[in-house]
């Protein structure tokens, strides 16, 4: 009996010792659990567009307008103008054309 009571408790004890060591393994070489991705994936970079005077922007009615533009130092735009972010970049926009004006790097 005594035997017998001495194999279970090293068989529990080694479980308890085993247990940690199985719970740190890594899943296909991240430290995530199965199921989870990153959001950040190599395939999903977008290319950045350099911007230059007299291009057209078709999209860019889709962005907010700049309004506070001293605060970026940015000039204040002239009639039928405003100034839009895109991607890290101010561009003096065209109200009328959708050409930019003017291109300035944000800080």
């Amino acid at each position: 009996m005594k035997i017998l009571t001495r194999t279970l408790l090293a068989a529990v004890a080694l479980s308890f010792a085993a247990a940690p060591m199985a719970q740190a393994q890594q899943y296909g070489g991240h430290d995530r659990k199965p199921g989870y991705s990153s959001s950040w994936d190599k395939q999903q970079i977008k290319k950045r567009h350099n911007w230059r005077k007299g291009e057209r922007y078709s999209d860019w009615k889709r962005r907010p307008p700049v309004r506070d533009y001293h605060r970026y130092g940015l000039r204040k735009p002239a009639r039928g103008q405003q100034w839009v972010k895109v991607d890290n970049t101010y561009l003096l926009m065209s109200v009328a054309t959708g050409l930019i004006l003017g291109v300035a790097a944000a800080r």
